[in-house]
């Protein structure tokens, strides 16, 4: 059985026996033997079940994944780089696919629709976005991206517009919809799905948001960066010694602060490691959808860990954990 084949089987184990040693095309350059590097612990994909009363027509299912990272480089690429990074990244998020394809196959035995919220890839590469096509042909899914998608070689630049538009087109063309901001109805549940990968949404984002709403449908509201509620941005604070929550829509008053202390003018924006700010848009945005009654869920990730916490008075936030680690969410909307 090929890969084609087993994915379109949903036969998720197959993968396994693939993820014992680095792929030959990640060795390292001529051919020398990449150092041995041990593999995190294995255990089997853990499913969260959730249930979220949306006010669907009909009761169905979805699974719900993030941050795969898949991390896959080849010698089309040309770039001994990406070898490299692929080789350096391999033991941390080497179960991703395995994890990825057992979701898969969860969801075609279960009749379940498949939900992502960004970083399916670790970093732009032909070889990742080619295996990743294939996922996405495996199954019925609609997704966030993340920040990863665009990631060209991870942290070696700083990451915005800009730096995103330069692969955009590129990684579009593999993934089911628009990345940007993308919508679908799922019986009479609608699933909205916007980018907010650096932390900010945008005026044309909040005129979208509105058209969705103006159909009247519930919504189930996805991106990849975690929207701001106050106990997880003290979870998040004290997890990474007081750096950054990693939340869109921080406010201002807080993320002026760093370890409890201002910092120097010459040090706040300069350092990758703080907090984006908000920009006046995405404040704009979170405010309207804060207010939104049709508002039912908000499911993301980012952060590689679980987390649910209320984010208005009709809606949850659901943080998903991260698939190379074997966590996700099974959902039964009502």
């Amino acid at each position: 059985m090929n890969r084609r084949e087993f994915l379109v089987a949903g036969a998720g184990m197959m993968l396994a026996a693939g993820l014992g040693a680095a792929p030959k095309s990640q060795a390292g350059a001529a051919g020398a033997a990449a150092p041995a590097r041990k593999l995190r612990g294995f255990r089997p994909l853990e499913l969260r079940r959730l249930k979220i009363a949306a006010g669907a027509e009909r009761p169905f299912k979805a699974v719900h994944l993030s941050d795969t990272h898949i991390i896959r480089a080849d010698a089309t690429e040309k770039d001994e780089r990406k070898l490299e990074l692929a080789s350096r990244r391999y033991p941390h998020l080497a179960y991703g696919e395995h994890y990825l394809a057992e979701g898969i196959a969860a969801a075609r035995a279960d009749n379940a629709l498949l939900l992502h919220t960004g970083d399916m890839i670790d970093f732009v590469s032909n070889a990742n976005l080619n295996l990743v096509e294939r996922y996405f042909g495996s199954a019925d899914w609609f997704v966030s991206s993340g920040n990863h998608e665009f990631s060209k070689y991870v942290g070696e630049a700083k990451e915005d517009p800009a730096y995103k538009a330069d692969s955009f087109a590129r990684v579009s063309a593999h993934f089911p919809n628009d990345l940007k901001f993308a919508s679908r109805v799922v019986n009479g549940v609608n699933f909205v799905a916007a980018d907010d990968v650096y932390y900010n949404f945008t005026e044309e984002q909040l005129a979208l948001m509105e058209k969705e709403v103006a159909k009247g449908l519930p919504i189930v509201f996805m991106c990849h960066v975690p929207l701001y509620t106050p106990k997880h941005y003290a979870s998040e604070l004290k997890k990474t010694g007081g750096v950054c929550s990693y939340e869109t829509g921080v406010p201002d008053e807080l993320i002026k602060t760093w370890r409890g202390r201002k910092l120097p003018a010459d040090q706040e924006w300069r350092d990758r490691r703080v907090q984006q700010r908000a920009d006046a848009p995405t404040m704009e945005f979170i405010k309207y959808l804060k207010a939104q009654p049709l508002l039912k869920a908000i499911l993301c990730g980012h952060c590689h860990a679980f987390w649910e916490e209320r984010f208005s008075p009709t809606a949850i936030q659901y943080v998903c954990s991260a698939t190379y680690l074997g966590q996700g969410y099974a959902i039964d909307f009502t």
